[in-house]
Formats: C-alpha cells, structure tokens, sequence
C-alpha cells in the first residue's frame, strides 16, 4: 500500500513499576532521518530500536522519544533521611548555641537543609530485565499506529494522483486529435506564402509537397504522444503497486513534464497551446503531492 510520509504514533507499555511511553512524529524528507530520544537505562538499546525503526519505515524524517514514568501506586527515587548526620547537625549546633550563651538552639528546618540530611536515592527506572521487553512492546505499536496512519493519508494522496493522470491523459487525447489538423493548417499556409511570393505563377507541387514534409517532420508530436502514453501507463501501474513509490514517480513526472513541454515547443495550433499548459498546471500539482509520498 502506499504511503505519505506523515504520521504520528503513540504506544505505551506498562511493567510492575514503570508506564513507558513512546511517541513517534514523521514529515517530509528525501531519505530516512532518525532522530531517537532514550531516558537513561536505555541508551543501549538504541541500535536495536533504530533497527525496529528502520524496518518499519523507508522514508522519511523521523521523531521518537520514549519516557518513563511510575506506575500507579509506585514512587520512583524516593527521598530518604539520614537521621544520623541529622543529629549530628543538631548536636554541633547545640554545643555551638551554648558555647557562645545563645537562647536559641538550631529549628527543624535549618537541619533538614543541611547537606546530606535529605538525599533522594537514584533508582534506575527501568529494571535491567524489563527494560528492552518493555521499549520493544512500546516502540513496535507506536510504529505501528504510524505506518497506519501514513497508509490512510498515502491511499487519499494515491486517489488524487490518479485524478490528476486522467486529467492529464484527457489534454494527450486532445493534443492528438488536434495534431492531423494542425499539419493541414500549416500546409495550406505554406501553400499561401509560396504562391504569395511566386506571385502568381504556378506552384510546383513536388517542391510544395518536400517544403510540408520538412515542416511536419519538424512539428511532428506522434513520438511524444507515444511516450506520454507510456507513462501514464506506468503512473497507473504505480499507484496500484505497493511500497516505496515517491521516488519513481518523482522522475516519472519529470519525464512527463518534459515531452509536455517539447509538444509546447513544437505546437502551431492554439487549442494544443492550451492544452500543454493545462497540463503544465495538472503536472504541478502531482509534482507537489508526489513530495508527500514515501
């Protein structure tokens, strides 16, 4: 199926103390650009998540970040007291207060900002054991959610590329039939000028017939026609494929775009003139929405 390069997802994963949480953004972007964001304890499995990653998605820029937070009813770093450097504090500052005849002893609150009294005891937040069963879980769904999401965008991105080709292909079946008639214009115009300038005198049909074969050989768009047909065909075949197409149809439109404007160079007819900017107009807007798909 194919996809846009523009989704979000998001997962979580709950172990016996921690939630772990993993949001994944993308956008636009030529090639496959990761940028992973892992809290501490998790830093090495990052290759591995970068692995996941990459099976999940072939374009692309990239956001993940993962977050750890308690579980309900569990307190991560807990503070602790240590009473005895508490006391300590209080005893010195007593002895202090007496040896220089001071009313007052030392309060609660000057003890508990002294250093060390109050301490919060660093944890790792995930458990060695839980830490990549929990990540995988995560970061898998929150891909997952992503790629869906993607797949549902690049479907409506398909629809209106497929759009844009008929509409195209309507302006190659006008350039076409206007093409026979073209070359008759120009041959009785031809036909006008020569015997304009003979004036009067009897034209040569031979050398009449040469001089009109040179100019529709010039003007002549059945090859650009035929190759026009060719890819439309293959932007058909495309968007009814599978995988990784942005690429392919990137340079498919260019090369679109290019007999278009070959057509344009060679046109002597005002009805074909229109028609190659209409379809100059239709190929910019496919250019655009092809620079969404992966």
């Amino acid at each position: 199926m194919i996809r846009s390069m523009t989704g979000y997802g998001r997962a979580e994963a709950t172990g016996p103390r921690t939630i772990l949480t993993v949001e994944c953004k993308s956008v636009n972007h030529r090639h496959l650009d990761v940028s992973l964001k892992l809290p501490r304890g998790l830093g090495g499995f990052e290759s591995d998540a970068r692995r996941l990653i990459q099976a999940a998605v072939q374009r692309g820029r990239i956001d993940v970040s993962a977050t750890v937070t308690p579980a309900e009813g569990t307190v991560l770093n807990p503070l602790t007291v240590n009473i005895a450097q508490a006391r300590e504090y209080a005893d010195a500052a007593r002895k202090l207060a007496d040896a220089l005849d001071l009313a007052d002893g030392p309060s609660l609150g000057w003890v508990m900002g002294q250093s060390g009294v109050l301490t919060r005891e660093e944890q790792t937040p995930l458990p060695p054991e839980d830490a990549w069963t929990l990540l995988e879980r995560a970061l898998s769904a929150a891909l997952a959610e992503l790629v869906e999401r993607r797949e549902t965008e690049g479907t409506a991105l398909a629809q209106e590329l497929a759009g844009l080709g008929s509409v195209l292909a309507g302006y190659v079946d006008t350039v076409a039939r206007r093409a026979p008639a073209a070359v008759e214009r120009r041959a009785a115009r031809l036909r006008e000028r020569m015997q304009a300038m003979l004036a009067g005198a009897e034209l040569d049909p031979a050398r009449l017939a040469a001089e009109v074969a040179v100019w529709a050989d010039k003007t002549d768009v059945s090859e650009e026609l035929a190759r026009l047909r060719a890819h439309l065909a293959q932007l058909t075949a495309l968007l009814a494929g599978d995988g990784p197409v942005g690429r392919m149809l990137d340079f498919l439109i260019q090369e679109i775009h290019r007999e278009v404007n070959t057509i344009g160079s060679k046109a002597d007819d005002l009805e074909i003139s229109q028609a190659v900017i209409a379809a100059k107009s239709a190929l910019e807007k496919m250019r655009e929405q092809v620079q969404n798909l992966e």
